[in-house]
Formats: structure tokens, sequence, C-alpha cells
């Protein structure tokens, strides 16, 4: 996730102006008409375009940030989004002009796809008939999923989302001496211990990051799945507990409940219920290596000014060891 085209990419990036970016769609074959508005992005720059189209007169330009991902890694991405659509399954995938969907900037190594925009909206809450319709859309996911490889992108699992991502952060000038040590000890605990929950697991191309906020719902048509950007190769369980990420009773009848409609289309192994909490804690360290890196970027510093305090990394100590203790208690609570 470095930024291996250097400075000047990610400078450019961070600096694309109106005149840039429709310049760009214009190439390809689109004639804008001038307005361009920015969208809530933080990884990506994402932009509501206008052009001269009657029945689609609005498209979505995706920017991707320089390096982060390869354009084989991208490609990933739109694979499965068109496998996925070609399936019915709600998603948005990338529009294909003369058979390709990844574009680059001319003379600049950043790489951009085009959306048909659709609206919705992220659902407030998620009741019996939601549950029941999402179990049955990440099944009918899953079992796409696994029909295709996805052979550039990064698999999940300790290795991965934990000790590389924690040789990255004690590398960086974010975390200071005095929490290097504890933290430490604490993520190679963690890893040890979970490396075999994670021996033989079956894995697949799954969303990765399917949290509530990439949902939305369009009426008739139900939840969309949106923002593949972090796709992995992973377990089913990690798309489930994101979109029930609690761990209380509530929350663990709401995933049992969501298992159900599931099975409708697909066989779940509940075994992987035990892999909630060393997800979760896989999920703090790769989420504060994820912020280290992009701490140069405006966007980061103004969205998560705390990143870096002395209660910042205490908090983060403080909620690794409590997923320690889950993990440690964890073989009986699903028996």
């Amino acid at each position: 996730m470095s930024d291996i085209w250097g400075h000047n990419e990610t400078q450019f990036f961070h600096e694309l102006t109106p005149d840039m970016i429709l310049n760009s769609i214009d190439k390809i074959g689109f004639s804008t008409t001038g307005r361009v508005l920015t969208l809530n992005s933080m990884e990506n720059r994402v932009f509501d375009i206008e052009v001269d189209d009657e029945d689609n007169p609005f498209i979505v330009a995706k920017f991707y940030r320089p390096g982060r991902w390869s354009r084989e890694q991208i490609k990933d991405e739109h694979t499965f989004l068109k496998d996925l659509k070609e399936e019915e399954i709600n998603v948005i995938a990338p529009l294909e002009i003369d058979g390709e969907t990844l574009f680059e900037l001319e003379q600049h190594k950043i790489y951009f796809a085009l959306f048909p925009k659709k609206g919705g909206r992220i659902p407030d809450e998620l009741g019996e008939d939601k549950l029941e319709e999402i179990g049955r859309l990440l099944a009918r996911l899953h079992n796409i999923g696994e029909k295709r490889e996805a052979s550039h992108r990064m698999s999940i699992n300790p290795t991965t989302f934990g000790r590389t991502n924690f040789n990255a952060l004690k590398k960086s000038e974010h975390l200071p001496h005095l929490y290097l040590e504890p933290l430490e000890n604490l993520v190679n605990e963690i890893c040890d211990h979970i490396d075999p929950l994670f021996e033989g697991l079956k894995t697949h191309r799954i969303h990765g990051d399917c949290h509530r906020s990439n949902l939305i719902y369009r009426e008739n048509e139900g939840n969309y799945l949106v923002d593949f950007d972090d796709m992995l190769v992973g377990p089913a369980i990690q798309d489930i507990w994101l979109v029930v990420p609690g761990d209380d009773e509530e929350a663990k009848r709401d995933r049992l409940y969501l298992l159900e409609h599931y099975e409708t289309f697909r066989d779940f192994n509940y075994s992987e219920l035990k892999l909630i909490e060393p997800l979760r804690a896989l999920r703090y360290i790769h989420f504060a290596t994820w912020m280290s890196k992009r701490w140069e970027d405006p966007a980061f510093k103004q969205a998560f000014p705390y990143f870096g305090s002395e209660e910042y990394w205490s908090g983060l100590i403080r909620d690794l060891h409590e997923q320690k203790h889950k993990i440690l208690g964890v073989d009986h609570l699903y028996l």
C-alpha cells in the first residue's frame, strides 16, 4: 500500500483540478458539460460528472490513489464487479468503453474508472427484513466469489493484516517509542494465538469492507453493495460480521438471523464465527497502519485529528488487550 510512484504522483493526485478531471474523461469519448462535484471519499478522489447524454446525464469518476493498487489489482476489482453484475447481483460495475474499464491520466501513473450514477441511502437500521435481504445478497456474492481467483488481491490473515501491518507501523514516525514494545508484544501474541484458526480456512473473493456505510438502499431495487476498493480474498465471515459488528446478545441474534437467510443460497460453516474477534483485532491494527500511511493527505488530518496522540495509542493498546481476552475465551462462545 505504499506510494510506489513517489511524491510527485501523490502530490498531483492531491491537487487534481476540475479541468484535469474533465479533460481526461472527454479524451475517452464523453462530452462533459463542465459541471463537476466532489464526492466524499477518503482513499480515492471521486467526482460526480455531468455529461451530454439525455438518457444518462451523470456519471461518477473514481481516481485511484497512486501506488496503492497495481493495475492488475484494480482489474481484479473490476472483474469481480462484472461477474456479480452478470448474475444480476446488486452492485455498481464500472462502465466499459471499447472493452476497457480502467484508464490512465496522460503523463501520470494515476488510474481512473467511470461508473453509472445511482442514488440511494444508507440504511438507518437493519431490521429483520433488511437482514434477510442482506443475508441472501452476501450468499449470492460469495457463490460468485468462489468461481474465479483474484490472484493479485491481498488475503486477510494474521500475517498480512497483523504482522506486516505492524512492521510498517513501527517504521513510521507516528508510533512513540514508549508504546512500541507493549504494542508489538500484543500484536505478536494475538497473531501467534490466532494463526491456527486460519490454517486450512476456505477463502474466496469477498467484499472485504462490508460495513453499513457500504450498503445503499434503492426503492424497488433493494440493497446494493458499493465500494469494492478493498476487496479481499478471505473467509465469508469477514463480510458478515462487518454488517452486524456488535458483540452483545442482540448482535449475535441478528447475525444468526442473517445467516439463516444466507443459507437459503449457500451453506455456512458456523465454526467461522470463532474468527469474528480475531478479525476485529486485525482490523484495529490495519486501521492504525492505514492512517499512518495516509497522514500526509490533508483529508486524513482533518478527519482523524486525534491520530498519533498519546490517548490514541493508549486506547489502541487497551482495545487490543480487550480483544486478546475475548480471543482467549472464544472457544466456548458458540458451542
